[in-house]
């Protein structure tokens, strides 16, 4: 990736990593598919209409915009914009790992800002808290085995620092456009959030709860398929360079349920998949990269067997 060509705005991440670690319960967030405890459910039809209402006035290819709120490059170390922190500590332009997240949780932001300014609605955007050990969130007590997650409660990503570590020796998923598809899935869930779907995501469940998991990997299909709209703003912007979009495809099929049951278990069983498998991830991932917009990414009218 060429760093120095995200787009940039003031805020954006909370950095809590020199915080002590916290105890208590495990969060129960809307993660990336690692083995954590279960979260929120699956969505209702209500969402599909929602979406459709907003892409209906979204140009085709997004990012030709400079977006709202930006930064201007500022002579940054280690080809990262200097950036600033709200809400928490200030990220240390010094410290590669604060620096990266921030500049890639602000490009992805400004990408849906550019999206909801299209469909005349207002993006508010999320933090992405960092942190190392654990830390408190609206969903409870995260830590290193959570994954990394999104928390409807707070709205708010959460992110253990050595998780991009993880990623590259557990799941042999290296490179930093993995770890920008990490960070853009999770802001995906957050534009679910915007759109009124987390909501219906309850009411979803609680209706039909033998449908809750078949829903779920709706949802985090979806959030894929959202990563991979943004990936192809940040394309057509002359960010990417060769080879990121597969080092993305490899971190989505690392995080498949069916790899991770196979490597964990040493079995797959089809039935408690909440992510989908990494099939589905991969392909997901690559139809919003594709096609560019939130209208590719409809997993609702699919028939579930053809996901």
């Amino acid at each position: 990736m060429k760093l120095n060509k995200l787009r940039r705005r003031q805020g954006g991440i909370i950095d809590r990593r020199g915080e002590s670690p916290v105890g208590g319960g495990m969060a129960m967030p809307r993660g990336m598919g690692i083995p954590m405890p279960g979260g929120r459910g699956g969505i209702g039809i209500g969402t599909i209409i929602l979406i459709i209402v907003l892409v209906v006035v979204v140009p085709r290819c997004l990012g030709s915009s400079s977006g709202g709120n930006v930064i201007p490059d500022q002579g940054a170390l280690n080809g990262y914009p200097d950036a600033t922190g709200q809400g928490g500590s200030q990220v240390d332009p010094t410290d590669p790992t604060g620096a990266f997240v921030d500049a890639v949780g602000d490009d992805v932001q400004l990408t849906w800002e550019d999206v909801f300014k299209g469909a005349n609605r207002q993006y508010q955007p999320t933090s992405i808290v960092l942190f190392h050990g654990s830390t408190k969130s609206g969903c409870g007590i995260a830590n290193a085995d959570t994954g990394p997650f999104y928390c409807p409660a707070d709205q708010d990503v959460y992110l253990d620092a050595g998780f991009f570590q993880e990623l590259e020796t557990r799941f042999h998923a290296a490179g930093d456009f993995a770890e920008a598809y990490v960070i853009a899935h999770e802001i995906g869930h957050h534009v679910q959030d915007e759109l009124g779907i987390m909501g219906q995501v309850d009411q979803a469940m609680q209706a039909d709860p033998n449908r809750a998991n078949e829903l779920s990997i709706r949802l985090e299909l979806q959030a894929d398929c959202l990563a991979g709209v943004w990936g192809h703003s940040a394309n057509q912007r002359g960010v990417l360079e060769v080879g990121d979009l597969q080092e993305a495809i490899t971190a989505a099929q690392a995080v498949g349920d069916d790899r991770i049951q196979s490597e964990t278990t040493g079995r797959i069983d089809r039935e408690s998949w909440t992510h989908g498998s990494s099939d589905q991830r991969s392909r997901w991932l690559q139809r919003g990269f594709d096609a560019g917009n939130m209208q590719a990414c409809d997993t609702f009218s699919v028939p579930f067997d053809q996901l």
